[in-house]
């Protein structure tokens, strides 16, 4: 027998919300939610027939202790589509709120692999054009920073990875989702857009404002000092624009994942499995490669050009890459 307070929590799990959700839906504050789902208190009947609504069930399901069980759907708890794995309510929202949590420490992270190299070249700036310091000094300085911050975003990167790895399953195999765990997530992802939509927008407007300072000093004749703290600037400015990607990219990547949608189909799952070794090699050869001929040509008011071109690159190889796999695939 289920008391009214089992119930109610099993039907906000069973709609994917928090009790914040819940009680944001009921016009009450979530310490009220805690105490009806604790058995401390109970709702007042304006609450419990709008709880009856949102959790399309009966006021007497909620209110008699003898009646057990909701009457769903037949086939309620029916695998939505085909696939090797099943994923339940409780394992996409675990999935989604991990996601959410670790979003903002894995963008921190990049961001700071992007930066690591600013101390690196405002230093050697300084050393070159001003002579207050020694290139030596200037170059050990500033490798050791590099070093540092890209050694701290390695540890945050693996340090959250392994928390998340545990559900690796749902980006690479097929999956079928439970009854239900479409629409909750389908709901989630919506309320979630706005955010993404923006961060999108504010991220590219970054990455086109990133350049404006070094066009503006070589059209000015400003200096090759100034022209060295204004790669420092489009540095910051790309970092914030990635930090904004990869925060909210997470987020709604981790939707996708779960619904299959865009470059988390079925068919993709498939290709990105062959591919999984591409973005780690490229990306390590790339790093590798804009140190050396930054160091070798001591430009590193040219050098960053580097990272624009790769990713042009980047999207360009693994494109082909895919459409090579797809075509083979359809042939066999």
């Amino acid at each position: 027998m289920m008391i009214m307070a089992e119930k109610i929590t099993m039907l906000r799990k069973r709609s994917g919300w928090s009790q914040e959700e819940l009680a944001e839906k009921l016009g009450v504050s979530r310490q009220a939610v805690s105490k009806w789902e604790s058995g401390a208190s109970l709702p007042d009947l304006d609450r419990m027939v709008k709880m009856s609504q949102l959790f399309c069930v009966s006021t007497d399901y909620l209110l008699k202790d003898e009646i057990e069980e909701v009457t769903l759907p037949e086939g309620e708890l029916a695998p939505e589509s085909g696939g090797d794995y099943v994923v339940t309510l409780e394992e996409a929202n675990a999935f989604l709120d991990l996601t959410r949590q670790l979003s903002a420490r894995i963008a921190m992270a990049v961001a700071l692999c992007i930066l690591s190299p600013i101390c690196l070249i405002q230093l050697a700036g300084v050393a070159e054009y001003k002579g207050s310091i020694s290139e030596v000094f200037a170059t050990c300085v500033g490798v050791s920073a590099l070093l540092v911050l890209v050694g701290i975003g390695v540890a945050i990167l693996l340090f959250n990875g392994m928390k998340l790895s545990p559900y690796q399953h749902i980006e690479k195999e097929l999956l079928s989702l439970q009854y239900g765990v479409s629409g909750v997530v389908q709901r989630r992802k919506e309320a979630d857009e706005p955010a993404y939509r923006m961060s999108l927008v504010v991220g590219v407007v970054l990455c086109i404002l990133s350049v404006v300072p070094l066009l503006l000093t070589s059209a000015l004749n400003l200096g090759d000092y100034i022209s060295i703290c204004c790669v420092n600037v489009l540095l910051t400015l790309v970092a914030a624009a990635v930090f904004l990607f990869v925060r909210f990219g997470s987020i709604h990547s981790s939707y996708q994942k779960i619904l299959q949608e865009e470059d988390y189909t079925k068919e993709r799952k498939q290709i990105n499995k062959k591919l999984a070794w591409f973005p780690s090699v490229y990306w390590t050869l790339t790093t590798a490669i804009y140190l050396a001929y930054s160091f070798a040509t001591e430009r590193w008011d040219f050098t960053w050009i580097v990272w624009p071109v790769a990713g042009v690159l980047f999207v360009a190889v693994y494109c082909t890459l895919q459409a090579v796999i797809h075509g083979k695939n359809k042939v066999s």
